[in-house]
């Protein structure tokens, strides 16, 4: 099961929590497997926003997929998230 998301938001706290609440509420009902690397994609997606030197003057956008595989026993067998978080310009 995969998924991609994206949020942009005012600055990076708000990015993250956005983010989670994107997640929460758009991932986990249509794919409720992904609640097993949630935690771990979240705090993934969190680290690379933090990396972000602040910019009062612009928005973050953040960008973010995962993928959860298994085998024929049920047990995980794969696991993948990429992030990209980067500055964009706020619009007026």
């Amino acid at each position: 099961m995969s998924y991609s998301i994206s949020v942009k938001a005012s600055s990076k706290a708000a990015a993250a929590q956005a983010l989670a609440a994107k997640f929460d509420a758009e991932v986990l009902p249509a794919q409720p497997a992904h609640a097993a690397d949630r935690d771990q994609a979240i705090a993934a997606a969190t680290a690379f926003i933090e990396l972000l030197t602040d910019q009062v003057d612009a928005d973050v956008f953040v960008q973010m997929s995962g993928s959860l595989g298994w085998s024929a026993a049920g047990e995980h067998s794969s696991a993948s998230v990429s992030v990209s978080a980067y500055f964009v310009v706020r619009e007026a």
